[in-house]
């Protein structure tokens, strides 16, 4: 693909952005306006690049202090539809990064979800100049379950364990109230969900709690906890976010963070609050199947479970291995592992992206030493 074609997005292009970059086969939410907005105010410059016709990106740029130029991100692009071939997507990687060499950018990350399955596509950024590098993101790798054209409740069901399905049906007959907090998606009529009963803004503030205590049982750090609160509501109110939450006799037990993007749900964040599997053990496992069960309702293709990486090298479990136990409890429900090729880099300029990685550590530590001092 030639650079030639390759601009700005104009402002009629701009309202119809999200139907390139997030709806459209295999579509992420962090390549939404709703997610640039969301970066901008945190100090990151979204540029939005037309790469064709049917062919967008949303890249974020952070210009290097003092000596000019930028580092660039193209947050899960540019988007790779599933069928697409190793070719297509390698060319418009590699056109969007030399067109943005051309506009003073000096090193382009990027961390497309493109499966393994996808043959070539690692060789060929390399050959056009990209090499690895470690993931942006938390997992690089999902598991994921496949839904037929013509799925229904009962198919699905048939490929979850035994043991799964009981917990499942011991958390319905215990009274566990599922309530969906959604903006769009399927409407219909059926009694898989309770409807909110509460300000968004406070179940969200209730779930980043759970979060913030699984990270202290685990070992991860969640956090700023405002700036996640801040996008949550952000996308929800653009459609992109559901939360559904697990409650009995108003006790919060648990929730489930999902993006609707491309032809899936995935999910992103999950929680149950302390105590909760000795008391209701089939919670978690209620939400993710209400989860599976929105996704049949919508005609999506695959239900993301989310990713269970171990270590800096991202392998699959192993068992002993700490995600291990989490790992089979999404595979109970019939999912699969699928490795991601991974996020590469392709520095431009090597020494003013050196030096640019200097003046933006000494930017940040001036602004620590200018910081007013608590008494």
């Amino acid at each position: 693909m030639s650079q030639t074609g390759i601009r700005d997005a104009t402002p009629a292009e701009l309202l119809t952005w999200n139907r390139l970059t997030v709806d459209g086969p295999g579509g992420h939410v962090y390549q939404s306006r709703a997610w640039a907005e969301q970066r901008a105010r945190l100090g990151w410059k979204p540029r939005f690049v037309m790469l064709d016709e049917e062919h967008a990106a949303l890249v974020l740029l952070r210009p290097f202090p003092w000596i000019g130029g930028a580092s660039a991100y193209v947050p899960r692009g540019p988007v790779a539809g599933p069928s697409e071939a190793a070719g297509a997507i390698v060319a418009r990687t590699a056109a969007l990064a030399d067109w943005l060499a051309g506009e003073g950018v000096d090193v382009v990350a990027t961390d497309a979800e493109v499966p393994h399955a996808v043959r070539g596509v690692s060789d060929a950024l390399v050959t056009a100049g990209f090499r690895p590098i470690p993931e942006i993101q938390p997992s690089r790798h999902r598991v994921s379950l496949a839904l037929a054209a013509d799925t229904d409740d009962a198919a699905v069901r048939g490929g979850i364990t035994k043991s799964t399905r009981q917990r499942i049906d011991a958390a319905e007959r215990s009274g566990v109230v599922i309530r969906r907090h959604d903006r769009a998606g399927w409407s219909g009529n059926h009694p898989l969900f309770d409807g909110p009963d509460r300000p968004l803004s406070d179940v969200l503030a209730a779930f980043a709690t759970l979060l913030e205590g699984a990270g202290e049982r685990l070992g991860f750090r969640f956090g700023p906890r405002q700036v996640f609160i801040d996008w949550w509501l952000a996308a929800h109110a653009a459609g992109h976010l559901v939360y559904l939450e697990a409650r009995d006799d108003g006790r919060h037990l648990g929730g489930l963070i999902l993006y609707r993007h491309g032809d899936r749900l995935s999910t992103v964040h999950s929680a149950d609050a302390p105590g909760v599997r000795d008391t209701h053990p089939g919670v978690m496992h209620l939400l993710r199947w209400r989860a599976i069960q929105l996704a049949i309702r919508e005609g999506r293709s695959e239900m993301d479970l989310g990713g269970v990486d171990v270590g800096p090298d991202h392998r699959e479990p192993d068992k002993g291995d700490a995600m291990a136990g989490l790992y089979e409890h999404k595979r109970s429900f019939g999912a699969t592992w699928v490795a991601m090729i991974g996020a590469h880099e392709r520095v431009i300029r090597p020494w003013r992206y050196t030096l640019g990685r200097l003046t933006g550590r000494l930017r940040r530590i001036v602004a620590r030493l200018s910081r007013p001092v608590r008494r």
